[in-house]
């Protein structure tokens, strides 16, 4: 089917996450697999600066309190350069870092690839698997909820 990619759904919770390496926005880089006994959150998006993507990116930012009182790390995916995310991260005050997805490589490995990123929210828990994964906006506290 053509359209196969915009029907596609999230990697199902309870599976072992993919690893990945990638650099922030900064220019440091993270590797999921030094990730492990800690909770992060992936909220992969389709565009820095846009309408919803803004709106998304600042509801994290402002639970950011609630995120780092439970020790859950945060990272914005999507595959602008570091330039723009950083412009994109300062303009706003995300408190937590954007990862340049080159290629939309990470995006494939979570199936949220495609024409564009999908709007797509993960959380992974301290054992590398897959506690919360949705398509969309969700809230910032209904994937709190999933760190039990």
């Amino acid at each position: 089917m053509i359209l196969s990619w915009f029907f596609s759904d999230p990697l199902p919770t309870g599976t072992p996450a993919p690893e990945f390496i990638a650099a922030t926005d900064t220019g440091e880089t993270v590797r999921s697999a030094a990730l492990r006994g800690r909770n992060f959150v992936l909220v992969f998006y389709p565009g820095d600066d846009t309408p919803g993507c803004t709106k998304q990116l600042c509801e994290f930012r402002d639970n950011w309190g609630a995120l780092k009182d439970r020790g859950v790390l945060v990272y914005g995916v999507n595959p602008a350069g570091p330039e723009k995310h950083a412009r994109f991260r300062q303009k706003f005050h995300f408190p937590f870092p954007l990862l340049v997805d080159t290629g939309q490589k990470i995006a494939a490995l979570y199936h949220a690839d495609g024409l564009w990123v999908k709007r797509t929210v993960y959380l992974i828990g301290p054992d590398g698997v897959i506690r919360f994964a949705r398509r969309g906006m969700p809230k910032p506290t209904e994937v709190l909820a999933a760190t039990r």
